[in-house]
């Protein structure tokens, strides 16, 4: 089994760096990379279309990204403290107070 550390349980810090690093490579917008953050039978949902493993993962980042030239994604914390995910230039942009 492969990991990418770091691990759970996470730290505030680790935690931190486990989403940046995310944010990262997904703003590389590039397909190969960002498919090796997810195992190989990780199973994907975008709307109706369902795929799984890297391959399928990949095929479907270089289509969305050929498309969305503005796609950035940007981590936002609730009030919780959660992170969740806001794509810039996708969706209308809200702010989330702290």
């Amino acid at each position: 089994m492969e990991t990418k550390p770091p691990l759970p349980p996470f730290t505030l810090e680790t935690a931190k760096a486990k989403v940046q690093a995310a944010e990262d490579a997904w703003n590389t917008r590039d397909p190969e990379r960002v498919a090796l953050a997810y195992t190989e039978d990780s199973q994907w949902r975008n709307r109706a279309e369902f795929f799984s493993g890297r391959e399928q993962i990949k095929a479907f980042l270089t289509r969305k990204w050929a498309k969305e030239l503005d796609y950035r994604l940007n981590w936002y914390n609730t009030k919780s403290g959660f992170p969740i995910p806001v794509i810039i230039g996708m969706v209308r942009r809200y702010e989330i107070s702290q």
